[in-house]
Parts: structure tokens; sequence; C-alpha cells
């Protein structure tokens, strides 16, 4: 990274560690911390060009960013609305984007609409999974081909509890709301998705592996620390390199293909870091107090969220 990605990391980081608390966040009624968000902003973590009121940074600092937030599981609508702001830059529309972009810019939640679980070809039924859908301000759909604005005078969308409270879904019912063409849909804008979440993944993994590594030199069994048995330290070595190659994958992510493998490769990864952080932690990690349970519902939704890696492999096949 340069030295002004490791400044934005360390910043990143310091405010997580001073002020995200992701239990008291998922208690909200929105399930966020709007104060955490807006400082993140201000941060200027959004991947939004300086003429439409944004800080410049690119795709590379939102990753940075996401990395930081998978590490704490604090739950942001980052990634919602960086994907609506990329889908609404490249249809190249100069309007929509001086009018909506400087809002996103500025901490207005907005998100996307958009067919990843091949369930929507339309614009008239529902829409699930939806990120941030519930509390979003600005709403974009695409028909799979073109991307318009929708009027949310005219939408219903309801919150969808799942198993893991730190990803806020909702289902958004489009039927009969208005809908403004805005431009090309760009498929590229998958591709993006992919990659910002496989860096989300390798945050959250790497964190899971640190919260093990601790706890097993302090965990003592037979007078001794668990971490000094060399089974559990050929286990946290497999992590590692669980965690490493998953961080490879992610920084990887430019195309169709790396995408498609960043999200199959960092998904597994993260679920077996994940597991094991919950079998070394013992009878303590079944326990509601403790985040074990959070990491590993964190990695059994994102495996599942923009298609499972069994969908991303088939995709690879045939490309074969």
């Amino acid at each position: 990274m340069t030295p002004e990605q490791l400044a934005l990391r360390d910043a990143v980081r310091s405010l997580l560690d001073k002020h995200s608390d992701v239990r008291a966040a998922i208690e909200t009624p929105h399930g966020y911390d709007k104060d955490v968000w807006s400082r993140l902003c201000d941060i200027g973590v959004l991947p939004i060009p300086e003429r439409h009121g944004g800080s410049g940074a690119g795709l590379a600092e939102t990753r940075i960013a996401l990395e930081e937030l998978g590490r704490t599981l604090t739950p942001s609508p980052l990634l919602a609305s960086t994907l609506a702001a990329q889908a609404l830059l490249a249809t190249g529309n100069e309007e929509a984007c001086d009018r909506l972009l400087p809002r996103i810019a500025d901490g207005t939640v907005a998100t996307l609409v958009w067919p990843w679980d091949n369930a929507r070809t339309s614009l008239d039924g529902p829409a699930r999974y939806v990120l941030d859908g519930d509390l979003a301000e600005i709403l974009l759909a695409t028909d799979g081909t073109d991307l318009y604005e929708i009027d949310l005078a005219g939408v219903t969308r309801e919150h969808t509890p799942t198993m893991d409270p730190t990803r806020r879904l909702a289902v958004i019912h489009l039927a009969g709301a208005g809908a403004t063409r805005l431009g090309r849909w760009s498929p590229a804008i998958r591709d993006v998705a992919l990659s910002l979440l496989a860096a989300e993944q390798v945050g959250a993994a790497a964190r899971a592996l640190e919260l093990t590594v601790e706890y097993t030199k302090t965990r003592v069994q037979f007078g001794k620390p668990i971490g000094s048995f060399q089974a559990l330290k050929h286990r946290m070595a497999d992590m590692h390199v669980l965690v490493e190659t998953a961080r490879s994958a992610a920084l990887a992510a430019t195309c169709e293909v790396s995408a498609a493998v960043a999200k199959v490769y960092c998904s597994e990864a993260f679920f077996k870091v994940a597991a094991e952080m919950v079998q070394l932690h013992g009878g303590i990690a079944i326990t509601w107090e403790h985040d074990a349970h959070l990491y590993l519902k964190r990695a059994h939704g994102s495996g599942q969220l923009f298609g499972s890696p069994a969908v991303h492999l088939e995709r690879l096949r045939a490309k074969i």
C-alpha cells in the first residue's frame, strides 16, 4: 500500500477501535452506528470523484476500509452505497451524478437492486436480499439492461432478519413504483461487488485468527497455555495460510474471472477460519457473550451474498 493508503487504514482502524460497538449497533432500529458512518464519510472512504462532491478515493481505498470494517464486524452502509455509486458512475449520466453522488458522499444511504441471485429480470416484482434496502434514501435498480432511479414514494419495503445480525437485508416491492432511466447498466458492477466483499471477508478472517491466537496464549490446560500444544499450532498455521492466500486472491480480483475466484476462495477460507475459531475457543465460543458466533454467522451470510461459491464455480467452469 502507498503511504496515503496506510494512513487511511490506520485512521479507519483507530476510529473503529475507539467507537465501534457491534452489539450496540445491531440493537438500534437502523442496525448501524450513524456516528461511525458519518465519521467514515468524513475520512473519505467512498469511491466518489471530487467533481461530484467526493474525496477522490478509489475502489482500492474502499477495499481498505471494508477490510477494517470486516475485522470488527461493524455494520455499515458502505458496501451498499459504494455499489450504488459505482453503478451510477458507470452510466455516464452527469446530471444524475451531480444530483445524487454529493448526497451519497455526505452519508445519505444508497442501495442497488440488481439480479445477483438471477431471481429478478424486471422492475415489477419483489426484490429480495437488498443491502440496507429498508434504510436507503436513494434507491437504484436495474433490469439487467438499464439502470433506474426508483421513486421511494411508490415503494414498500421491509427488513428481513437473517442468521447474521451484522448485515442488514431487506425485501423491496417495486410494483407500481415510478422509475426514471439513468443509463445503461454495467455488468462489471458484479465484479466490483465480489472484490469488495472479498476484502471484507479477509479482514474478518484475519481478526478471527488474531483472536484465536490471543486466546490460546492465555487458556491453560495441564499447566500450559494450549497454544503451546503442537497439534493446535499446526491448526493455527493452517488458518494463517488460509488468511494470507485469501488476501492474495482478494487483491488480485481485478476482472470477471479473478473476482469470481476471489468470491469462491475467500468465502470458503473465511468459513473454515471462523469454524476453527469456534473449535479452538472451546465452550466459551458458543456463548452469546463471546464474538465467535458473530464471525461464524458473518462467514455463512457473506458466503451466500452475491451468489454462493457453487454459483461462481459454475460460472468459471463455463469459461473453461
